[in-house]
């Protein structure tokens, strides 16, 4: 081979190499999430080398743990970092906070690779759980932008908020007829409208087809009935697990629930003025334990199918345009309220994997 030749060569795979960093393709689509709501759970400074080793490149954090910060230095590992609900009033409150809070959690950290800021966690307004804090969700998001503004980080950091799909959605089958409820659209439109002036920051999105199937919500029809052999059509559909379209929407054909709920949002979102936001699911997994169909191997097969097809396709709404995944969770957290969030752990305490992972 000539020495021309090769040299274009090298030129042809930088390009390509610089082409999948700059449009998020390759294995860095895929994080995990960390959430530290367990007893006994590894120290920080034993997860991010864990992350590491399993080649996983993005994290979500749910609020700034200290011990997890100090950790991702100079880790590689690119960071969502959450403001939790509770901080959001004082945030929200005073311009001298979010800078506060920016400088404690982002500027303090120099050498950790942040790519988010999600301001709140599923805020709906009328959730009894969170309805009181959304009221300062959009200030609070308005106030950290300002502050990153303050540092000059407004072109690296992302601000955006974390929705429940399930918890704002009307509708949401078809995808096509994915809709806000009334309740919402007040809220989340001016939400949108802020994403859509900071340069699209795509809207987080949590989402989960093992509670779709258990709860025989919508996204899952029920009428899906004729699975291989003896296997649950819907169960398949919910695991990523069929090839076959099993759900047609005008000319879209759907063969899993992870791509009709996203698009289901995608659609909601057009109605309020969100059709250049881009989404990117904050959240999405399956338990080992803690209820039906949780089981190490359902927990496999739905994540590795996740993680195939995420690199490699997006949704048929938007097919070229791939999905940043965040596969929940790293642990289990058995400090959670109810028995079936307590296993959605891809490890072990012991940093042992519980099933076949490849990130």
């Amino acid at each position: 081979m000539s020495p021309k030749v090769t040299t274009l060569l090298l030129l042809l795979s930088s390009l390509f190499a610089f082409l999948q960093a700059t449009s998020g393709a390759g294995p860095q689509d895929v994080g995990v999430c960390y959430g530290s709501f367990g007893n006994n759970q590894p120290s920080a400074q034993e997860a991010v080398p864990l992350a590491q080793s399993m080649k996983i490149r993005r994290m979500r954090l749910y609020s700034p743990d200290r011990n997890a910060l100090q950790a991702l230095r100079n880790s590689g590992i690119e960071v969502i970092l959450g403001v939790p609900n509770d901080h959001l009033h004082w945030v929200a409150s005073d311009q001298r906070n979010a800078h506060e809070w920016v400088q404690g959690n982002v500027i303090d950290y120099s050498n950790v690779n942040f790519r988010f800021i999600a301001v709140g966690n599923g805020i709906t307004p009328f959730h009894s759980q969170n309805a009181r804090f959304a009221q300062f969700l959009l200030p609070a998001m308005q106030n950290i932008r300002n502050a990153l503004s303050a540092f000059g980080l407004q072109n690296r950091i992302r601000v955006s908020t974390a929705i429940d799909q399930s918890e704002v959605l009307a509708q949401s089958f078809p995808p096509s007829s994915g809709n806000f409820r009334p309740e919402v659209r007040q809220f989340i439109q001016p939400i949108i409208q802020f994403l859509v002036k900071t340069g699209n920051t795509p809207l987080l999105v949590n989402l989960h087809p093992y509670f779709s199937y258990i709860h025989n919500k919508q996204d899952i029809p029920l009428q899906i009935n004729k699975g291989k052999g003896n296997r649950d059509a819907r169960l398949d559909y919910a695991l990523m697990r069929s090839s076959n379209m099993l759900v047609q929407d005008a000319w879209l054909r759907y063969t899993n629930a992870f791509d009709a709920m996203v698009d289901s949002v995608h659609s909601a979102m057009e109605k309020v003025g969100g059709n250049s936001l881009d989404i990117v699911v904050s959240e999405v997994g399956w338990p080992t334990a803690g209820g039906p169909a949780a089981s190490n191997q359902n927990a496999e097969t739905h994540n590795n199918n996740l993680i195939r097809h995420v690199r490699n396709s997006g949704t048929p709404k938007r097919p070229k345009k791939r999905i940043e995944t965040y596969i929940f969770s790293m642990f289990d957290e058995d400090r959670k309220s109810e028995e079936n969030l307590r296993h959605w752990g891809i490890f072990w305490n012991n940093k042992q994997a519980k099933y076949r992972i490849n990130f």
